[in-house]
């Protein structure tokens, strides 16, 4: 019953993530957010000061793909030697893999040209989805999945939620602040992350139920 539970949120999340993310690319097609990506940009970088600049930069590099390939291996080690995971091992990897081919695969269809106006930062490539949003809410994503069940008390699991909240908007507004992607770029990077994340959350989830099922079959 728990097992299917998961299953029915994981589809309405990657539901609810496709439907975001298409409503997005709609607009972004149509330049129907122009007025809305200017505002939000003009927000967050009217609170620019040395101190804050230096602040966004460490998020952006924690967000950048050296760190991440880090943190990716350092997973794999702690997952694999501290709590035994086997199949959880593959999806993790799947997740982040994955993750990386679509923001790719996005980037390449819809072609959209970086901000251009005060940036604090230099970047090449194209702009939407974010790269750093999708790679932060699939790898903090993913983490907060696996962990969670390894956090006996409520306040393990809010600090932790709390903490990998706190990393993906942080990494994702570090992104607007420093002039290289507009707000629209990095909540369709959520979008697609959590679509992606979701539906083979669903698929891993699916997996383990059929295998509960042939374990109860098997003890009869």
């Amino acid at each position: 019953m728990k097992l299917k539970g998961h299953l029915l949120s994981a589809f309405l999340v990657s539901l609810i993530s496709l439907i975001g993310f298409s409503f997005m690319a709609v607009l972004i097609s149509g330049q129907h957010i122009v007025q809305f990506d200017q505002s939000v940009i003009s927000f967050i970088q009217g609170f620019e000061s040395s101190a804050l600049t230096s602040i966004m930069k460490l998020f952006t590099f924690i967000g950048s793909f050296t760190v991440m390939l880090i943190i990716f291996l350092m997973s794999l080690l702690v997952l694999y030697k501290v709590f035994k995971y086997r199949t959880e091992l593959i999806l993790f990897v799947v997740v982040i893999i994955g993750t990386s081919v679509l923001n790719q695969v996005l980037k390449a269809i819809f072609h959209r040209a970086r901000p251009d106006f005060h940036r604090l930062i230099e970047v090449s490539g194209y702009s939407f989805p974010s790269g750093h949003a999708m790679n932060a809410f699939a790898v903090y994503g993913i983490l907060t999945f696996l962990l969670w069940r390894h956090l006996p008390t409520r306040l393990g699991r809010t600090v932790l939620m709390i903490i990998s909240s706190l990393f993906i908007i942080m990494i994702g507004t570090s992104r607007i602040y420093l002039g290289v992607h507009y707000p629209s770029d990095i909540i369709g990077g959520y979008f697609a992350s959590g679509f992606w994340l979701a539906i083979v959350i669903w698929f891993f989830q699916r997996y383990k139920e059929k295998q509960s099922k042939r374990k109860h079959l098997s003890e009869k």
